[in-house]
């Protein structure tokens, strides 16, 4: 059975960091892309970032530059580190795992197949 469990979330001001944390098991996390996600409240889900099996990164536009996602495959866990966190950043965060192996990246919701149970992440201005 395959499990997410994402960690790490929490009320930071605008300017902080945060690094959330994916624990995998029941499968091999860096065998497949995996991304992370965000739901603020009232919205969809959306596209945060994906990281191919191959380590091909890929971003949203409003988090360029600011996040990055990585993977310790010892571990069999992925991180999402987030820097100079706005307001609009606030939001339920999730991982995710793909059962697909790609060269640029997946970035719908619909091609993931496994899901995290999401961790808040609240910025203050």
């Amino acid at each position: 059975q395959v499990q997410l469990v994402e960690s790490g979330g929490g009320l930071v001001q605008a300017g902080g960091s945060l690094r959330l944390s994916c624990a995998a098991s029941g499968r091999t996390f860096s065998t497949y892309d995996m991304g992370w996600f965000r739901q603020a409240a009232g919205e969809e889900r959306e596209f945060v970032g994906t990281l191919t099996w191959s380590g091909g990164r890929r971003y949203a536009d409003s988090v360029k530059g600011r996040f990055t996602i990585s993977r310790d495959n010892a571990k069999n866990t992925g991180y999402l580190q987030m820097n100079s966190l706005k307001p609009e950043d606030t939001a339920v965060y999730y991982c995710a795992s793909s059962l697909r192996r790609t060269t640029l990246g997946l970035v719908r919701p619909q091609d993931y197949n496994y899901w995290g149970q999401g961790t808040q992440v609240t910025v203050s201005s």
